[in-house]
């Protein structure tokens, strides 16, 4: 007797087919681990190339001394002896950080696919590139804007001479790095939401105007720097990509639709 195939999604897992606590805790620390050794890689390639590091992100503290007359040094400047070690480990750490992202989000995607169906698994690499591009694309914002930024916080500091040390300045403009990429990854967030379940497109669209008010309240809390470029370079965006997360999010309800439809 020939067995017919079974179309369309299949369904979720029973209670019987799902891990026991032990196990989630043991799967959990293993995937820790794992994004732990990658950060710890990433750290070291940051390590050793510090000093290319250091020189690109002070390329906006020149750009701002020229733009404004000022005569700057070249280089930053520090008062503490061991100021220039710290600062070396803490760009080691943002930049192993960086450099990990993608097998960080890879492991973040193993860990919760078995709470998805068959045919949502497959969205993994999409999840991770998407995910990825968006970080960058945030994190490049956030240094295609933090000279005008600089430059608003100087213009209001009065008649001074600006000379930075490493710590403050590279902790402000990674801060800013940081904050804009995991900004960018908002729409990841809710179109992951949405495949699982716990929201719909619906709902967000009818909370369209708290969530506006809300991000621009976030961005505005969260910006370290506290500046009006900064906070519009990451709102706009961030708004424009709640309504594509809403988009994405009522074509894949409708997909899923037409796949039960199939099945039935």
């Amino acid at each position: 007797m020939v067995k017919l195939r079974r179309w369309g999604p299949k369904p979720r897992p029973t209670v019987h087919d799902r891990m026991t606590l032990a196990e989630h805790l043991a799967e959990l620390r293993r995937r820790l681990i794992i994004c732990l050794i990658a950060v710890g890689i990433g750290g070291v390639i940051a390590f050793v190339f510090y000093p290319q590091i250091l020189d690109f992100l002070t390329g906006p503290y020149r750009d701002v001394c020229e733009a404004e007359n000022l005569t700057c040094p070249d280089r930053l400047v520090i008062t503490d002896p061991l100021e220039g070690f710290a600062v070396r480990m803490k760009v080691t750490g943002y930049g192993g950080l960086v450099l990990a992202l993608p097998v960080v989000l890879w492991q973040l995607w193993r860990f919760i696919t078995p709470g998805l169906y068959d045919n949502e698994k497959r969205y993994a690499i999409p999840f991770v590139v998407a995910s990825v591009a968006l970080f960058l694309m945030g994190a490049g914002i956030a240094l295609w804007t933090f000279p005008k930024a600089l430059q608003f916080l100087v213009s209001w500091s009065g008649d001074v001479q600006p000379l930075f040390a490493p710590g403050a300045y590279l902790s402000l403009i990674m801060l800013l790095m940081l904050g804009f990429g995991i900004g960018f990854l908002f729409p990841v967030l809710l179109v992951a939401l949405e495949l699982v379940g716990i929201v719909t497109p619906q709902q967000l669209s009818g909370a369209r105007r708290f969530a506006i008010v809300g991000i621009v309240v976030v961005v505005a809390v969260a910006t370290p720097s506290g500046d009006p470029y900064s906070l519009l370079a990451l709102s706009i965006p961030l708004i424009l990509f709640y309504e594509v997360a809403i988009v994405i999010g009522k074509l894949a309800v409708r997909r899923r639709a037409r796949s039960a439809a199939a099945a039935a």
